[in-house]
């Protein structure tokens, strides 16, 4: 199996200007993330505090974010990361069944702004996933809930629909606009606020008092947990702890931008992820 120097995960801000400074570093990496690179950005009606860019708005700054990496030849790979092991030496990134490996790691996720619906975290396991590649098989024909928060787990909905199951689609994010969803798939609007079950999953229940009966379902973040995503990661309030060089307390592992609870500026969120590559590129030349 291929061994990168860095995986890179997470296409705002933060992952973009590490991904531009290890490809002018000559580094080997990988880069995950999405193609509209960041959901907060793209929602973002007007930025006034980005150098260079007075009253930009965040599509036009995400589309030149977008200019920028496809002129340096730098690819993102369009997979969502579930879990990151440290191995000792290098780290295993999972994405459902398939395995990447890194000598070294930038975690660029963001903040996970969602709150838990009521129940959820007590039916984990008992029908509620986070992980739509992992958990899609074992529902054949069954019928499931895909409660989406960003345009990303569109994707994830269709491939479960493909799969076999019989899926409502509830979106918790506003610019659902435009969907890439398969016809078979039933939208429902209003909004979801508990899972009902006791010892396994029964139903959603909505804002509306409405209820959907169901065998499992798929909540859809960018991150459930970051101690999750990485065990053995130290937290502090919530979010990833690190030092002034954006370095976790696991050798080889940075972090950059939202996730690490830093003001949630996009031009701070760059300068995070040039510190964090910069460091990771010291951290390499140290153990190679």
């Amino acid at each position: 199996m291929k061994r990168y120097d860095v995986a890179i995960i997470g296409s705002g801000p933060a992952g973009l200007e590490a991904a531009i400074n290890l490809k002018r570093k000559n580094r080997n990496f990988i880069f995950f993330g999405t193609e509209e690179l960041s959901e907060k950005l793209v929602r973002a009606r007007e930025i006034n505090n980005y150098l260079g860019f007075h009253k930009i708005s965040g599509i036009a700054l995400k589309d030149n974010f977008k200019n920028h990496i496809e002129s340096l030849g730098i690819e993102i790979t369009k997979e969502r990361i579930d879990n990151i092991y440290n191995m000792g030496e290098y780290y295993t990134l999972m994405s459902g069944d398939t395995t990447y490996e890194a000598k070294a790691i930038i975690i660029a996720v963001g903040a996970n702004y969602g709150k838990p619906l009521i129940n959820e975290e007590n039916l984990h396991g008992k029908g509620v996933s986070y992980c739509a590649k992992c958990d899609a098989p074992l529902y054949g024909e069954s019928t499931v809930a895909v409660i989406g928060y960003g345009k990303y787990s569109e994707e994830e909905a269709n491939y479960i629909a493909n799969m076999g199951a019989k899926v409502h689609y509830i979106p918790m994010y506003k610019n659902f606009g435009d969907h890439i969803l398969n016809e078979n798939i039933e939208i429902i609007r209003t909004k979801a606020t508990e899972i009902v079950g006791e010892e396994i999953i029964e139903a959603v229940v909505f804002e509306d008092n409405s209820r959907l009966n169901i065998e499992g379902v798929f909540i859809l973040k960018e991150v459930s947990d970051y101690a999750d995503l990485v065990p053995g990661i130290e937290l502090e309030n919530g979010f990833i702890k690190v030092d002034r060089n954006m370095k976790t307390n696991l050798d080889g592992c940075f972090a950059a931008g939202d996730c690490t609870g830093r003001p949630y500026r996009y031009i701070v969120a760059a300068a995070e992820g040039l510190i964090a590559s910069s460091k990771v590129v010291e951290y390499l030349d140290s153990v190679e």
